[in-house]
């Protein structure tokens, strides 16, 4: 995939704006700056320039001069792609960036593709594969979850742990491959009970892993918040009142929510995804049926449900009842119920029973006043501190997932041979398998295809 032409493209985004940097990499950038660039009224030989500094001049065509600019000199092997590079820094105009990229790409230089300067980056020993997928999270991080999850992953937490954990079995599998050396002499250079050992901290390093991708994927991407409930019971209000903004619709006319209706909220850092849904009653009107199939639909795919109910129009019996209905529909035992009791204003006195609910998480609300919604942000805050850890190593990415799924199962095909006493050939195959696998996170093991679907998801000037 790799080629040494010289590369081009918008850095920041494209459109009017007080300044746009226009990035350039490859062998021959100096070449392409010292025919485009002037600095001082005189022409110069960028090569000789100093790198890592920042020059005054005019972009010039035909001695036309497009415009004023700010070029940066980045010399082999200190810059991002380890290739020459030079960075542009001109006015946002749409018709200067066209101009001064035209005038790069006459001048030898092609268009990049998307990723393609991070790909060079890591085809390079720059960045390894999973930091570089880690910058592509960090431009579209919307949060400081998102953000710190990225940036940790970026500057090769995740990395040191991956590499730490295949040195450790690439020590093991050369002691293997030492016996099949000398198969004929019966001899043992790998301990099996050390090889044991190492198999199962192995095991509970990679398995922390994975039950972290749960949490990390949701960090990443925003915990989704199903807001369920019958019609007319406040939770296009309670909506509304959370975003505090008019997002959703209100009507006493009971369906008027037919479809789900989503927001984001940040909170301390941490981004919900809210989802208003269709009330849910029985219907003959087959639109509404729709809406209410997509409810059941979102309940299955949040991690929390605020459950609404109209407080003075619902008995305790009716909403227990609701409750096991709703956990035939959720196969994921895990998730949290929220009883919200909306509606207080209304009340004259405090409702009866309702002290038979305290067992279960519930929150008294008036949406209408917009009292008490304070208790229902801060019990979502809290539900994902009690599964943060600052020092816990959380990965994000479903490739990365998979990856460590497939090594687990290697190892413990690597434990089933060591207890059936199986030769070292068979064993060395399996740990071949996981520590595949584990290079496919790094990059240490990869190919085209993955490489390509990895870097086409990245902003062409990145």
């Amino acid at each position: 995939m790799y080629n040494n032409d010289t590369i081009c493209a918008l850095a920041t985004a494209s459109g009017i704006a007080a300044i746009s940097v226009i990035r350039v990499s490859g062998e021959n950038s100096f070449d392409i700056c010292n025919s485009i660039f002037r600095h001082k009224n005189k022409s110069i030989d960028c090569n000789q320039l100093k790198s890592h500094h920042i020059y005054f001049g005019t972009i010039i065509e035909n001695d036309e001069i497009i415009d004023e600019v700010l070029l940066s000199i980045f010399k082999q092997p200190h810059s991002y792609t380890a290739e020459n590079s030079i960075e542009i820094s001109c006015h946002g105009s749409s018709y200067i960036q066209q101009r001064i990229l035209q005038l790069i790409i006459k001048n030898g230089a092609r268009i990049a593709k998307p990723g393609e300067f991070t790909m060079r980056a890591f085809l390079n020993g720059k960045l390894d594969l999973s930091q570089a997928e880690a910058v592509a999270d960090l431009i579209a991080s919307h949060s400081k979850t998102s953000h710190s999850l990225a940036l940790e992953q970026m500057r090769g937490g995740f990395s040191s742990k991956i590499k730490q954990l295949r040195q450790e079995l690439v020590n093991f599998a050369s002691l293997i491959e030492l016996e099949l050396d000398f198969s004929e002499e019966d001899v043992e250079f790998a301990n099996r009970d050390e090889l044991s050992k190492l198999l199962n901290n192995l095991k509970t390093e990679i398995n922390s892993l994975i039950q972290s991708f749960a949490m990390g994927n949701v960090l990443k991407h925003g915990i989704p918040v199903a807001i369920i409930g019958k019609p007319n019971v406040g939770k296009s209000t309670l909506l509304n009142s959370l975003l505090n903004e008019e997002r959703a619709i209100v009507s006493e006319i009971p369906g008027t929510t037919r479809d789900t209706i989503e927001d984001t909220l940040t909170l301390e850092g941490i981004t919900f995804r809210f989802i208003d849904t269709a009330g849910l009653r029985d219907s003959s009107d087959e639109i509404e049926m729709i809406g209410i199939e997509r409810t059941y639909q979102k309940i299955e795919q949040a991690n929390i449900i605020l459950y609404v109910v109209d407080i003075k129009d619902t008995t305790v019996d009716e909403i227990m009842q609701n409750l096991k209905d709703f956990e035939l529909h959720i196969r994921n035992n895990s998730k949290r119920i929220i009883i919200i009791a909306n509606k207080t204003d209304l009340l004259d006195k405090a409702p009866r029973h309702f002290s038979d609910l305290l067992e279960r998480e519930i929150i008294f609300i008036s949406a209408k006043r917009k009292e008490n919604i304070n208790l229902i942000t801060n019990s979502l805050l809290k539900s994902v501190a009690t599964e943060q850890t600052a020092d816990t190593t959380m990965i994000s990415n479903i490739r990365h997932y998979e990856a460590l799924q497939k090594t687990d199962e290697a190892i413990l095909q690597i434990e089933q041979a060591i207890k059936l006493n199986i030769s070292g050939d068979l064993i060395a195959i399996d740990i071949r398998t996981a520590l595949h696998h584990l290079g496919e996170i790094t990059g240490e093991i990869t190919n085209d295809e993955i490489l390509g679907n990895i870097f086409s998801s990245f902003c062409i000037g990145k």
